[in-house]
C-alpha cells in the first residue's frame, strides 16, 4: 500500500525545494506527555489533535467504543466478531460474540456485550469537529505548511511502503491538524512540521493557538464531568452501556442499585471497583486539558478518604448479612445506641456487620469473630420512647477486616473492600470448567459442579419452586414479605437463599469469602443436593418403619420407592450425612440432620426473625 505525497502547487514546491526551513520548524514525533501546566498549545499542537484521534484509523474518533481494557476506538476499527462457546453468564444481548481487541497492550478476548458508543467521548468528537469548523472560517488569512514527520522505526516494523504526506491549511497549529487528520492524511503515531506560509504571521499563529485551546478547553469541559458528584471526572470508568463516571462514584451508585445512574440499564453486579479498567482516553484528556483541575480534586480525594468508611468502620458483631440483602436489627446495648446514633449523624448512615466465631473455631488470644462481613446501610430506623431502636438495614458491598480497636465500647476497625472478579475472568473460569472432561469415577458433586452457570441457577430456582409446592415452612409469606421472591439474577440468588433457608452458619459463611457468582452458585449447589439426598433418605426410613409398625400388627402395605434426587443420574452420595441443619423451626421432612449437628449451631438466630443484638 502506498500513500501518495499531495502537492499544492508552487508554495509546496517551494517549501519542498527547503527543507531547512521545514526543519526549523519541526517538533518532530510528539510523545503524549504532560506538564503541571498541561500542553502547550503552540508547541503540543499536535498532542492536543492526537487526544482525539483513534489509534486504529487515525481519523479523529467516530462513533467512539471504550472496550473493557479501557481503550477506546471508533465502531468501524473494531475487528471481526466471532461466537464464542460455554458462555452462559451474565445474560446479556451480545455475549456470546466476541472480538480480539486489536490493542498491542491488551489483545484480550472481549465481548461485544460490553461495548458501546462511549457517550462523553461522542459528545466531545462531535463538539471539537464543529468548534473546528467555525475556527477555519474566522482566521482565514492564517495558513499554514504541514508536513507529516512519520514515525520511521515503526513504518520499519510495519513493512508498509509510505510516504509522507503533506498540506497548507489555514486557521493555526491546533486547527490545521486537525484538519489535516479528519482528511485521513496524518497517521496517529506522526508528528507534524509546521512552517508559516507568511514569515511574518508566526505571533499571529502563536496567539490564535493560545486561544484556540482556550475555548477548547472552555467547550470539552462540561462533558468531562461526573453526573453522579458533578465535578471533573477522578479515575473515570465506563460502563457497559457507554456512560462515563467517576469510579468511586459509579460503585457507590452500584452498592444501592445495579442500573446505570444516567440510562437505567440493568449492569450485572460484578461490575466493581477493583476489576474494571479505567477510561484510558478520558483520563488522557483531563491530564492533559485541565490539569490544574484535576490536581484540586485528587487533594480533595485525598481529604476525603481520610475519614472514608474503609479506614476506620464501625463494626457490629452480632450475625449474618449479606450484599442486596434486608437484616432487621433490635439494638438496646447502650455502646451499639451509641454507634447507630453516630452513624446516623454523620450521614454515612453504614456500618459492618459480623457473625460470630463457632466455639471450635476460636483460638485463644483470637477475635471472637469472622473475618469477612458485609457493610450495611441503616434505610430506616425507629427510635423508641426507652431508647431502643428497629433497624431495616440492606447489605452493600462484602469486606475483610483488617485491624481493629475498640472505640467508646464498640468496635471500629479498617477494612478491605471484597470486590467479584472481572466479567472476563468469571466467563473464563465457566469456560474452563464446563469443557473439561469428567473423570471415569464421576460423582453427583462433581457433575453439579461442572453444570453451566445458568444450569446452576436453574437447578437452584428448581429447588426454591419444589419446596414452595411443599408448603416448605421456611418460605412462609412473611419470609418471603421480608427477602422477596427467589432473584432470577445469578449475582443474587445465592444471598437471597442463604437468607432464608434455615441452615448452620458455618455453611452461609462460605460465601462471603467467595469472589466469584459461579463459585457461589457452586456452593448453594451442593447445599441443595445434600438437603434433597437427606429428604429421600429420610423418607424411605420413615416409610420403613411405617411397614414394620404395620408388619408388627398384621398388616401388610406396599412401600413407596424412594424419591431421589432432583439431578440426572441418581448417585448413592456418601455426603448425604453430612446435610446441614437448621437452627430456630425445623421440620424432619426438610431437614434431616438437626440433631447430629445441634452442637455445631447451637446459639443461632432462626434464619427469618430479625436479630436481637446486646
Amino acid at each position: 500500500m502506498v500513500l501518495g505525497h499531495t502537492k499544492e502547487g508552487d508554495i509546496l514546491a517551494q517549501f519542498t525545494r527547503n527543507p531547512s526551513a521545514v526543519a526549523q520548524m519541526s517538533d518532530g514525533p510528539q510523545s503524549a506527555t504532560t506538564t503541571q501546566q498541561g500542553l502547550d498549545a503552540h508547541q503540543q499542537a499536535r498532542d492536543i489533535v492526537k487526544l482525539f484521534q483513534c489509534e486504529q484509523c487515525s481519523y479523529p474518533l467516530r462513533d467512539p467504543m471504550t472496550l473493557p481494557c479501557g481503550y477506546t476506538l471508533c465502531r468501524p476499527c473494531l475487528p471481526p466478531l466471532y461466537k464464542r462457546e460455554n458462555i452462559t453468564y451474565p445474560v446479556v444481548e451480545g455475549r456470546s460474540e466476541a472480538f480480539v481487541c486489536p490493542f498491542e497492550a491488551c489483545e484480550s478476548e472481549h465481548s461485544a456485550g460490553d461495548c458501546a458508543t462511549d457517550v462523553t467521548l461522542n459528545k466531545i468528537g462531535h463538539i471539537v469537529k464543529g468548534f473546528i469548523s467555525s475556527r477555519i472560517t474566522e482566521t482565514p488569512q492564517l495558513s499554514l505548511f504541514l508536513e507529516e514527520q512519520l514515525d520511521w522505526p515503526r513504518v520499519v516494523e510495519s513493512s508498509i511502503e509510505v510516504m509522507p504526506r503533506s498540506r497548507v491549511l489555514q486557521g493555526g497549529r491546533i486547527v490545521s491538524t486537525f484538519v489535516m487528520a479528519d482528511m485521513g492524511e496524518l497517521d496517529f503515531h506522526s508528528g507534524v512540521a509546521y512552517t508559516p506560509v507568511d514569515k511574518g504571521a508566526s505571533d499571529a499563529i502563536r496567539a490564535v493557538d493560545v486561544t484556540v485551546l482556550e475555548n477548547l478547553r472552555d467547550v470539552v469541559r462540561p462533558e468531562l464531568e461526573c453526573q453522579v458528584c458533578y465535578q471533573i471526572m477522578l479515575d473515570p470508568s465506563t460502563t457497559a452501556c457507554g456512560h462515563t463516571f467517576c469510579r468511586k462514584c459509579l460503585s457507590r451508585a452500584m452498592d444501592h442499585s445495579n442500573y446505570c445512574p444516567m440510562c437505567r440499564r440493568l449492569l450485572p453486579l460484578v461490575h466493581t471497583e477493583q476489576t474494571e479498567s479505567s477510561n484510558k482516553r478520558v483520563i488522557r484528556l483531563i491530564q492533559h486539558l485541565f490539569p490544574d483541575l484535576l490536581a484540586a480534586r485528587k487533594e480533595l480525594a485525598a481529604k476525603e478518604d481520610m475519614t472514608d468508611e474503609e479506614t476506620n468502620l464501625p463494626l457490629f458483631p452480632c450475625t449474618l448479612a449479606y450484599p442486596r440483602m434486608p437484616t432487621f436489627l433490635h439494638i438496646f446495648e447502650p455502646r451499639y445506641r451509641l454507634m447507630i446514633r453516630r452513624v446516623l449523624e454523620n450521614g454515612t448512615r453504614k456500618f459492618g456487620m459480623l457473625a460470630y466465631r463457632p466455639q471450635r473455631e476460636y483460638v485463644p488470644g483470637g477475635p471472637h469473630w469472622q473475618e469477612y462481613g458485609t457493610v450495611l446501610f441503616i434505610d430506616r430506623v425507629e427510635i423508641l420512647p426507652d431508647g431502643r431502636s428497629l433497624l431495616e438495614t440492606r447489605g452493600l458491598y462484602k469486606f475483610r477486616t483488617l485491624e481493629t480497636e475498640m472505640l467508646d465500647g464498640y468496635l471500629t476497625g479498617r477494612v478491605q473492600r471484597v470486590d467479584d472478579i472481572s466479567i472476563h475472568e468469571e466467563e473464563s473460569l465457566e469456560a474452563r470448567e464446563t469443557s473439561v472432561a469428567p473423570p471415569m469415577e464421576d460423582d453427583e458433586l462433581g457433575r453439579l459442579r461442572r453444570l453451566s452457570t445458568q444450569q446452576l441457577l436453574e437447578y437452584g430456582l428448581g429447588f426454591v419452586r419444589q419446596a414452595q409446592e411443599r408448603s416448605a415452612r421456611w418460605l412462609h409469606q412473611r419470609v418471603l414479605a421480608a427477602y422477596g421472591q427467589p432473584p432470577e439474577d445469578a449475582a443474587t440468588f445465592p444471598y437471597w437463599l442463604a437468607s432464608v433457608l434455615p441452615i448452620a452458619e458455618t455453611e452461609k459463611y462460605t460465601l462471603l469469602p467467595a469472589t466469584s457468582v459461579r463459585e457461589r452458585l457452586q456452593i448453594t449447589a451442593e447445599w441443595i443436593h445434600r438437603l434433597e439426598q437427606a429428604r429421600c433418605e429420610y423418607e424411605a426410613e420413615t416409610a420403613k418403619k411405617a411397614r414394620e409398625e404395620q408388619a408388627r400388627r398384621g398388616q401388610t402395605i406396599p412401600g413407596p420407592a424412594p424419591q431421589s434426587p432432583p439431578v440426572d443420574d441418581q448417585v448413592n452420595n456418601s455426603q448425604a450425612s453430612e446435610a446441614p441443619a437448621r437452627s430456630g423451626e425445623a421440620h424432619p421432612a426438610e431437614v434431616i440432620e438437626a440433631e447430629v449437628h445441634e452442637n455445631e449451631i447451637s446459639g443461632t438466630e432462626p434464619a427469618n426473625n430479625s436479630t436481637s443484638c446486646d
